[in-house]
């Protein structure tokens, strides 16, 4: 069943009006026809399950026949600042990330970052990268399409992460998971979390120095991971230990 997105005044009593370029993707590319099932999110993150009632150019009119009571989001809202990798990994780990549940992805200038974004390089790449996490939200039937932030500094995206309830911070020089165990179950439910990835160089000695008090540092297991790597295997740690 494919997913699609609407602003909440799209939503009218038992129909729902699709509109924007779902409507050419719909009618053109999937070639859907009235009376298939689609589910839809609106921006209050209610979902339903829907029956197209009937494709124009510029709308498709969908009934709503059942509501998504249980959801598919984590029971937690996650914010991943993600240091500036090479190449295209980011887009990588926006699609894998959003399939996992973050909520967020903030882009971190850190001090072993190679990739250096001007304001209108890091426009750009936000545009396509907010498109690549629509698309995996769809592809993962979330209710919500996370937020992808304009790149932060590195002192920037501290001052932001001491506003979350949670800060994760994978080290490699940090050993033992039976801690890391210990810090993950001992999240309140419903806290926000923040996931602090270092680009392939890692965090700097003055990064990892400049690190609230509060912020914990972690280990993810005896190997080390490509910053790729990392913050999903992150994710799906919490998730074992936290999703209900």
């Amino acid at each position: 069943m494919y997913q699609f997105f609407v602003k909440d005044e799209q939503v009218q009593q038992d129909r729902i009006c699709i509109v924007g370029g779902d409507v050419n993707h719909i009618g053109h590319v999937l070639r859907m026809k009235t009376g298939e099932k689609i589910r839809i999110s609106d921006q209050s993150g209610r979902s339903y399950f829907c029956r197209i009632l009937e494709i124009t150019e510029e709308e498709v009119w969908a009934q709503i026949e059942d509501t998504d009571e249980m959801g598919t989001e984590f029971s937690h809202k996650v914010y991943l600042f993600q240091g500036l990798p090479k190449s295209d990994k980011m887009e990588l780990i926006i699609q894998k990330t959003v399939e996992l549940g973050v909520y967020t992805v903030i882009p971190v200038a850190m001090k072993n970052c190679v990739v250096k974004l001007d304001e209108k390089k890091a426009q750009s790449k936000c545009k396509r990268w907010q498109a690549i996490a629509e698309s995996a939200a769809k592809q993962s039937k979330r209710t919500v399409i996370p937020q992808i932030q304009m790149p932060l500094s590195w002192k920037q995206a501290l001052e932001e992460a001491k506003e979350l309830d949670v800060v994760l911070v994978p080290y490699e020089n940090e050993r033992g998971m039976e801690a890391t165990r210990e810090i993950f179950r001992s999240i309140p439910e419903g806290a926000s979390i923040g996931v602090m990835i270092g680009p392939e160089g890692g965090f700097s000695p003055e990064e990892i120095a400049q690190l609230d008090k509060d912020m914990h540092r972690i280990s993810l297991g005896r190997r080390i991971l490509r910053t790729e790597t990392a913050g999903m295997a992150t994710l799906s740690m919490l998730i074992y230990e936290l999703d209900i």
